[in-house]
This record gives C-alpha cells, sequence and structure tokens, in this order.
C-alpha cells in the first residue's frame, strides 16, 4: 500500500512538472510572437515616420560680401563646397564654401565689359546668356571638376562655352536686346529676344558634327516672332524648344516654335489671380508646368490638359506665400519650389502634395537672392551684406496625406485622378505613389477569391461533416487539407500560363458552367428523389458523392464543347471583341477571374479544414435531440448545427480572407499587375502585396519610394489586425449568442 502511495506521488510531481513546463512553454511562445508583431510593427513605424517629418533648415556656413552690386542669380555644386554668384553688372565669381577658405574668390569671368540683358536656363542645365548693348550674346556654362588628389576630394570650378567663345549675334542691326531667354540642348540650342524696337527675334541654333574630326558646329537661322505684343515683360522657353512664353502684363501668349517656319501662337489668356498683377513667371522642374506669382503672394499652377482633343493650358491649384514675390526658383529633379518675397521671407512648397512646406524670414533686406542644392539638401542665401550657406531636411517632400490617399491632379491628365505610378526614366518624372489603386487592388483580389472559395468550401464542410458516411470522410478530409500545402507560386505559375488562355478562348463556356453545373446537380437530386424506393435503397449511402461525379464530368465537357457555337450565336463569333467594342468592357488575359479561381483554389483548404471541424464537433447529443423531438436533417442542420458551429465557421472565412488579402505570388502571375480602379471581373489589378514584391528590389533604400513601399506593407499589417479583430469580435458575439443551444 506504502509502495502503491509513493508510486502515485511521483507521478503526480512528474505531472505537475510537465503541467508547469507546458504552461510555462505556452506562455513564452505566445510572449514570443506577441513581441515579434510588437517588433514588426515598431520597425515599419521606424521606416515610414521619415516620410511625415516637417521640413528644417538649419544655417551651417556664413561670411561677409566682399563687393556692394546686386545679384542676379546664384549656384552651388552637388557636395555643397563651391558656389558662385552672377552680379548686376554681368560678373561671374566662384567662391568657396569649404571650412578652410571660406569666401576665398577661386576664379571671375566677364562676358562683356558692359552688359545689357542676363538671362538663365532651367536649373538642370544651370547655363547663363550674356548680352551687350550691340545684340550680341555669349553663352557660359558654370561647370565644376572633381578629383581626388592624395586620397582627397576637391572641387575645381571651370566655365564651359557650350556654343563657343565666340559672342552670337542676335540683333541684325545691334539693337540693345530689352528682353532675352535661352534654352539648349544636345541638338538644338535657340535665343528669344526683345529688340529695343519692340520686334521679337527667335535665334535657332542647330548642331553639325563633323564626322573627321568630332568637332560640333552650329548654324544658326534668325526668325521675326509674328503676332508679337508692344510690350513683353518676360520671355520663358521650354528646354525642348517647342514653346515660348510671352508675358505681357497679366497676358499670356504660348508659341509654337517646334518648326521654325511655322512659328505661329497657340493660345493667348489671362493669367493674373483675381484683384493682384502678375509679378513673374517661372516654368517648374520638366517645362511642363507654368508657375505664375501675383503681387497679393498667391502662387498658381499651370499646365496644358486635353479639352475637347485640344491641349490647352488650364489653371490647376495655388498656393498661398508671402506678398510682394520677387522670384520663384524651382528645385533641379523634383516638383518643388521656392519663393522669395520684399519682405525677405522665403518659402518652400511642392506642387504634388498642393503643401505649402515652410516659411521663415531670412533677412531683413529686401535682396534676398537664393539657389538650391542639386541635391535639394542646400540652400545658398545672398541678401546685401551675407551670403549664408543652410542645410535643409526635405527628403520626401512629395509624400503628403493628400498624395497618398485623395485624388491628385498630375501634369498632363484631363483631370485629378488615383494613380500608382512611382518610378520612369526621366529624372524630372512626377512620382505618383497614391495607395488608393493598390489598396483597392487587394480588396478586389480577395473579394473574388472569397466568391469563388467560400461558397464551395463552406457547402463542402457542411457535407463532409454533416452527410457524408464516416469512412469516405477518412479520405476526403485528409485529401483537401494536402490541396493547402501546394505552393502558391504553382497555383500562380499553372493560371498564368495555362488557365489564363483557355478562359480568354473558351469563355462562354466558362460563363456556361456557371449555370449549367447548379442545374445538373438540382437535376439529379430531382431525378434521385422519384426513383423508386427499391431501385435507390440498392446504392449504399457512402457512395452516392461518387454517382454525382460523372454527371458534373459530362456537363462540363458538353459546355465546354458547346463553347464555341454560344460564342457565335450570342457574341458575333468572338467574345472578346465584343465585350470591348459592344459593351465597353475591357478584357485583359489575366484578369480579376482567373485571380478569383487559382487564389479560391488556395484559400478553400484553409476554410473547409476549419469549418468542417467547426460542424463536425456540434455535440452529438443536440443533433439527436432535435432529430428525437421530429425534426429533419435538413431543419436540424439549418436551426441547430449551423448555429452552434456559427462562430468557428465565420472564423474559417476570416481565416481565408486573412490569406486570399496578403496572397503574392498568385496575383503576381495570374494578372497583369495594372494599379486601376475598376470592379470589372475583366481586368486586372494589383494589390499591396504584389506592389512591394514588384518594386522593393529596384527602389533606392531611404528613398521616398521605399519607404512608401513599407507604409503600403504597414497599410497591410493594419487592414489584416483590423479584420482579425473584428472577426475575433464577432466570433466571440456569436459564441456567447449560440452558446446556450
Amino acid at each position: 500500500m506504502e509502495r502503491d502511495l509513493a508510486t502515485t506521488l511521483r507521478a503526480n510531481k512528474k505531472r505537475v512538472i510537465k503541467d508547469k513546463l507546458v504552461k510555462y512553454g505556452v506562455t513564452g511562445g505566445g510572449s514570443l510572437v506577441l513581441v515579434t508583431l510588437l517588433l514588426i510593427f515598431g520597425y515599419l513605424l521606424y521606416v515610414v515616420l521619415p516620410i511625415f517629418a516637417p521640413v528644417s533648415i538649419d544655417q551651417t556656413q556664413s561670411f561677409k560680401r566682399q563687393d556692394p552690386t546686386t545679384i542676379y542669380a546664384l549656384g552651388i555644386d552637388e557636395q555643397n563646397e563651391v558656389a558662385y554668384q552672377v552680379d548686376e553688372l554681368g560678373l561671374l565669381t566662384f567662391y568657396s564654401l569649404r571650412e578652410n577658405d571660406l569666401g576665398e574668390n577661386l576664379l571671375q569671368y566677364q562676358a562683356f565689359p558692359s552688359i545689357n540683358k542676363i538671362a538663365r536656363t532651367t536649373s538642370s542645365t544651370g547655363t547663363f546668356a550674356f548680352s551687350n548693348g550691340q545684340g550680341e550674346v555669349k553663352i557660359v556654362k558654370p561647370d565644376f571638376i572633381t578629383t581626388y588628389p592624395k586620397d582627397k576630394r576637391m572641387i575645381t570650378p571651370q566655365l564651359r562655352f557650350p556654343l563657343g567663345e565666340d559672342p552670337l549675334s542676335v540683333s541684325d542691326n545691334k539693337q540693345a536686346l530689352k528682353q532675352l531667354s535661352f534654352e539648349m540642348n544636345s541638338d538644338y540650342a535657340a535665343v528669344a529676344a526683345v529688340q529695343s524696337d519692340g520686334k521679337g527675334v527667335f535665334l535657332l541654333l542647330s548642331a553639325e558634327e563633323n564626322m573627321m574630326t568630332g568637332e560640333t558646329t552650329w548654324e544658326q537661322e534668325s526668325f521675326e516672332l509674328p503676332s508679337f505684343p508692344h510690350h513683353v515683360d518676360q520671355l520663358l522657353l521650354t528646354p525642348n524648344l517647342r514653346k515660348l512664353f510671352v508675358r505681357n502684363g497679366n497676358n499670356l501668349l504660348v508659341y509654337d516654335i517646334s518648326e521654325s517656319n511655322n512659328i505661329r501662337v497657340l493660345s493667348a489668356f489671362q493669367i493674373n489671380a483675381k484683384d493682384s498683377n502678375v509679378s513673374t513667371i517661372q516654368l517648374l522642374t520638366g517645362a511642363s508646368s507654368l508657375l505664375v506669382a501675383n503681387e497679393n503672394g498667391v502662387v498658381s499652377q499651370w499646365f496644358e490638359v486635353l479639352k475637347d482633343n485640344k491641349r490647352e493650358f488650364t489653371y490647376i491649384r495655388d498656393f498661398k506665400a508671402s506678398k510682394n514675390i520677387t522670384s520663384i526658383v524651382p528645385e533641379y529633379y523634383r516638383k518643388g519650389f521656392m519663393t522669395t518675397s520684399k519682405s525677405g521671407e522665403l518659402s518652400i512648397f511642392h506642387s504634388t502634395g498642393e503643401t505649402k512646406l515652410f516659411t521663415e524670414s531670412l533677412t531683413s533686406t529686401d535682396s534676398l537672392v537664393v539657389a538650391i542644392s542639386p541635391r535639394a539638401n542646400a540652400i545658398l542665401v545672398a541678401d546685401k551684406s551675407f551670403i549664408k550657406l543652410y542645410h535643409v531636411d526635405n527628403e520626401h517632400p512629395e509624400i503628403t496625406w493628400s498624395a497618398l490617399w485623395q485624388e491628385v491632379w498630375y501634369e498632363g491628365y484631363p483631370e485629378p485622378q488615383y494613380v500608382w505610378q512611382s518610378t520612369s526614366a526621366s529624372d524630372e518624372f512626377e512620382a505618383k505613389m497614391s495607395l488608393v489603386p493598390i489598396s483597392f487592388g487587394t480588396i478586389k483580389a480577395a473579394f473574388y477569391a472569397m466568391l469563388f472559395a467560400v461558397p464551395i468550401a463552406v457547402s463542402a464542410a457542411i457535407y463532409t461533416a454533416y452527410f457524408m458516411t464516416p469512412s469516405i470522410r477518412t479520405y476526403i478530409k485528409p485529401t483537401v487539407e494536402i490541396m493547402e500545402a501546394l505552393p502558391t507560386v504553382i497555383l500562380g505559375f499553372l493560371a498564368g500560363l495555362w488557365l489564363a488562355p483557355i478562359v480568354e478562348n473558351q469563355l462562354p463556356g466558362i460563363l456556361l458552367l456557371l449555370i449549367s453545373l447548379p442545374v445538373s446537380v438540382l437535376i439529379a437530386a430531382l431525378i434521385w428523389s422519384n426513383l423508386p424506393k427499391s431501385l435507390s435503397d440498392r446504392i449504399s449511402e457512402g457512395v452516392l458523392p461518387l454517382v454525382l461525379l460523372p454527371i458534373l464530368f459530362i456537363t462540363g465537357y458538353f459546355s465546354m464543347a458547346f463553347s464555341d457555337t454560344l460564342e457565335l450565336w450570342l457574341f458575333n463569333g468572338d467574345t472578346r471583341m465584343y465585350l470591348t467594342n459592344e459593351l465597353g468592357i475591357n478584357f485583359d488575359q489575366r484578369n480579376s477571374l482567373i485571380v478569383g479561381i487559382a487564389m479560391g483554389f488556395a484559400v478553400i483548404p484553409t476554410i473547409f479544414s476549419i469549418a468542417e471541424d467547426a460542424i463536425f464537433s456540434v455535440p452529438k447529443s443536440l443533433t439527436m435531440g432535435s432529430l428525437a423531438l421530429g425534426a429533419t436533417r435538413w431543419q436540424t442542420l439549418s436551426k441547430v448545427v449551423l448555429l452552434t458551429a456559427s462562430p468557428g465557421i465565420f472564423s474559417a472565412i476570416m481565416m481565408g480572407m486573412g490569406r486570399a488579402v496578403g496572397e503574392t505570388m498568385i496575383v503576381l502571375m495570374a494578372t497583369g499587375n495594372t494599379p486601376i480602379m475598376d470592379w470589372n471581373i475583366f481586368e486586372g489589378m494589383r494589390t499591396l502585396s504584389a506592389n512591394i514584391a514588384v518594386e522593393m528590389p529596384e527602389s533606392a533604400v531611404g528613398s521616398s519610394h521605399y519607404r512608401v513601399l513599407f507604409l503600403a506593407a504597414f497599410v497591410l499589417f493594419i487592414f489584416t489586425f483590423v479584420v482579425n479583430t473584428i472577426a475575433e469580435f464577432v466570433r466571440q458575439r456569436l459564441r456567447e449568442k449560440y452558446s446556450s443551444l
């Protein structure tokens, strides 16, 4: 007796130890999962938050000016070590911004002894045109050479003369130029000017390369601008040399100069704000948009919009700056710009986000001149007394709440839209990073997948758990569950390369299957119910599903065989053309229907397994009690079994939806990955997860594109978290409601 008691005590002690180990193991594992989720959440926030950081500027260098002249323009190299200025007398001076020789003059150049007019090209070109009193123009480009003597970086200024050091004669009769504009590219250069007699002159230069020597010579042609206004305040040439803007007060004339022998006025319109006059105009980076500054401090943006099959300059949006704007300074490659005012105030804007990012008074004088670094990480500021260098923290100006989640009117688009187009071959590309199209695509893909999977999976789970015999259930349930082990990349591969062409070629048959299969099952059930009892009793209940299989196969075969005939009868022999031309429905080979079928096939095992377990786990006492009270099997199923199992069925559907939302490879391979917003089942989509998979390898670490992709992952994380939370809340409510059955 004592031996048995000691054995029992030892067994109980081992059980207690095992129970504690299991308790601590489960608790520790759950805690690690929770910590992991929090770490993922925290890391996503760590990467995403910098894109919403405010703009800040900090002064890093300052030195006193040595000359009292008024500065016309400033410039700075990429490393922010050497700067240059052009004053009103045409003197081009380079000076150092380095700590060891701060403010030291490095190089000076005077184009003409007497300068009459100065013009500057766009920021990315950085070339100046100087004219004298005889109508001659000299083109000078400040440049920088980077060398590494003794492994130390050294930036040396230099001057380049793209058209040669000899001046160009713009005015035939040597008249002084009142207004001047210059632009050039690799093949052409152009000068637009207004002579002292008010005549508008356009000088076109064409580059010709000597095949023997490799030297480039420039052939020039001169043209008179037609319908030229008597008074001109400003001239602007586009870098592609296709348009010339002529401002006369508050009126703007747009010339088409793409054909030199057919220069003509495209349009003329007013550009001033209400109750205010125009002070200056400037081209935004890329030269697709025109910025118009008014005396009341309003800066408006205009670009061409297609209206009635004609492109017209249209007012798009405006920005509020300080009154009496003196200059607009666009960034080199982004769609941002700065404004200066007579009160010495500097403001920073970004056009895509339609935002004012920063404003601050930098000087009390009215002679503020600024230049932006090519990398947009520094600003050079000059007033009457000092030249100052500021470090700028403004890495992601294009990312704003409105740009991410609201419609934006992008350059060249007919109206505000939701667009995802993150990259382009052009440095002056306007990034379009709206998360709405890819979020919509995620919901669309999940919706069609669930539309396909839920009826099949839940119906199969009900039949397997409630009606199927145990002998067949032991084969069916593991077979369906093992489908979940099939790699989704295989499903995506088969859907994109095998299923999509079949659906495209046999679309009428596929649509007929949606009707013929349910009808054939109902007809088979009706025939079976009317069979003589002596005949129906010969077939055991366990093999009834096997009886239905031939019927389904035969129905499917004849539906597909009838596809061509049905296409000829209903769709004039070409379903795809009929949908496109007659119904206006776009058809892509890899579309939402393919994704719904393939992703539904991947989701069915998850929903089936959990739902089947929930239905099978309903206590037999409830089922037997209902049947004992006279209820039929269908009444018992609908009134007792399904209600009791509803929390589990709902959890199964939510688990399937969670997998559909996060699925990547099937969507990536079975659809066109086009970020469009359309519920059309015959068009594709792009989902959050697929977008991350496609674009993350090509994004630069730390760039706006890189961080927005992490934001997309964060949105996906939040979306699944919210869905799972709601699902758990509903499941608990269902459990409380039907637990008393």
